[in-house]
């Protein structure tokens, strides 16, 4: 055996006792659907993604303020909070709220673990999971943000080598083993060299033989990127993250998820970072200013209706929980727990409800659904403007995203029963109201309600024998 080899062997073995301290949850093991399109839980109901961006949770809150948002997402229909254990600001150096940081003089093969409860900073990392898995909520773990193991952005410093990286990754593997999690590699840094992909590699490694596979795992790219790009054919990705970003345009950003859709070999498709509400446009406050609801919802509809299994939200403010005395970074508008009430977040759990209403494991993309007009810049549309459609395989509903108020023409014959009831949803406030029932032929034009821009509206026509209950009703 080699001396590299002796060292890491004695690393492992070092470690691994400290694993066996960890948390349990009652939340259902998840894994990939049959068809390979979706997640579902261990028995096989479907699970919907409702992500959101909390990189500083870990680091930033106190146990009160972690409560505080818990019990904010909990109640607003999330699933999946997405955090990060060192993280990007300030994160190996800077003391979470109780005076802990989470290495030994930054070695991650060192994780600072003391004995006793709630005395380290793993203790309190510890204390968030499980306050989440108790509230149904699972974490979107990120081992590390990617100036760790990448210093082009952030401060660094790069701490990370594929030999420690796996040590690591071993190590929390067994800690976590069976909490509530789905493993987050990666963080925002591009993956530049066969190093940079090592790293990654060894710590996908670590995770699978700390947690026996217990955890699904997946890769936060940069911007307008996808993990698809390094790691679409390796055996550990288990379904593809994209970051569409801070961009309010369909084409180059949010196309791109059905880029993903159509990849083989067939992998579920996630936006693990789409624009973020009261976030700088494009990074340019000045010239563009700042987004609004409108803009999330935008995001949202245009990632689930192009394949996406699920969603992740963000907000400027919560992602790198600001307050006042903290260092800004681009402008938040408002501290974090003023802003976790912003009309955005709440209006996610409105498209949850909606594809949850229908057959949700044999939901297709379909633009076909929509009938281009005779200047296809205004039906489908684009830019912000885009329209986009969805429908089962079994023909026995359909549903068109129309961000702005505007007619259209559908095909009727995408539905396969002889009738169809339609109807219009709100994306705003989660109301279905009924259209009417037509006969199943030809095409037929739809006047949203309303008109005009921030005017969203979600089209959905049913085959009247399914007897489907009004969009956003669950059984």
């Amino acid at each position: 055996m080699t001396r590299h080899k002796i060292q890491f062997a004695v690393l492992v073995l070092g470690l691994a006792w400290f694993g066996s301290r960890g948390i349990a949850s009652e939340l259902p093991r998840l894994k990939v659907s049959d068809n390979r399109r979706f997640l579902v839980t261990e028995t096989g109901q479907p699970f919907f993604w409702l992500g959101d961006t909390a990189w500083a949770l870990f680091h930033r809150l106190n146990r009160e303020e972690v409560v505080r948002y818990l019990d904010n997402r909990a109640a607003k229909g999330f699933t999946v909070i997405q955090a990060v254990a060192l993280a990007e600001l300030g994160g190996l150096q800077t003391p979470n709220p109780y005076g802990h940081c989470p290495l030994v003089d930054n070695d991650p093969t060192r994780p600072d673990v003391k004995e006793g409860p709630d005395n380290d900073y793993w203790d309190h990392v510890d204390f968030v999971i499980r306050e989440a898995n108790q509230r149904g909520l699972y974490v979107g773990f990120l081992p590390t943000w990617g100036d760790k193991w990448n210093k082009k952005w952030g401060v660094g410093p790069e701490i990370f080598t594929p030999q420690n990286a796996e040590v690591y990754g071993e190590w929390l593997g067994r800690r976590y083993r069976n909490a509530g999690i789905v493993w987050i590699l990666g963080g925002d840094r591009p993956v530049e060299n066969d190093r940079h992909r090592e790293i990654i590699r060894a710590t996908a490694r670590g995770l699978r033989r700390g947690d026996g596979g217990a955890h699904l795992i997946t890769f936060h790219p940069m911007g307008g990127q996808s993990s698809a790009q390094y790691f679409h054919n390796e055996e550990w990705l288990d379904f593809n993250m994209r970051q569409n970003g801070h961009e309010l345009g369909f084409t180059g950003r949010y196309d791109q998820t059905r880029q993903d859709y159509d990849r083989t070999p067939v992998k579920p498709v996630l936006d693990g970072e789409p624009v973020y509400e009261d976030h700088p446009v494009s990074f340019a406050p000045d010239k563009q200013g700042h987004t609004i609801a409108a803009d999330v919802r935008r995001a949202l509809y245009w990632d689930l209706f192009s394949g996406a299994f699920g969603h992740t939200y963000g907000h400027h403010s919560v992602w790198q929980m600001w307050a006042p005395g903290r260092e800004p970074v681009n402008r938040p508008l408002m501290p974090w727990h003023e802003a976790l009430d912003q009309p955005g977040a709440n209006q996610m759990q409105h498209a949850k409800r909606l594809l949850l209403s229908r057959p949700f494991l044999s939901r297709i993309p379909d633009d076909s659904v929509i009938v281009p007009a005779t200047f296809p810049s205004s039906v489908p549309g684009a830019g912000r403007y885009r329209l986009v459609a969805t429908r089962d395989t079994e023909g026995s509903y359909a549903m068109v995203y129309v961000p702005v108020g505007r007619p259209f023409r559908v095909r009727m014959d995408v539905i396969r029963g002889s009738t169809v009831r339609a109807w219009w949803f709100s994306p705003r406030d989660g109301r279905a109201h009924l259209i009417g029932e037509y006969p199943n032929s030809n095409q037929k034009e739809f006047r949203p309600p309303e008109l005009g821009e921030y005017t969203d509206w979600v089209l959905v026509l049913d085959d009247v024998e399914r007897n489907y209950p009004p969009p956003g009703q669950l059984r």
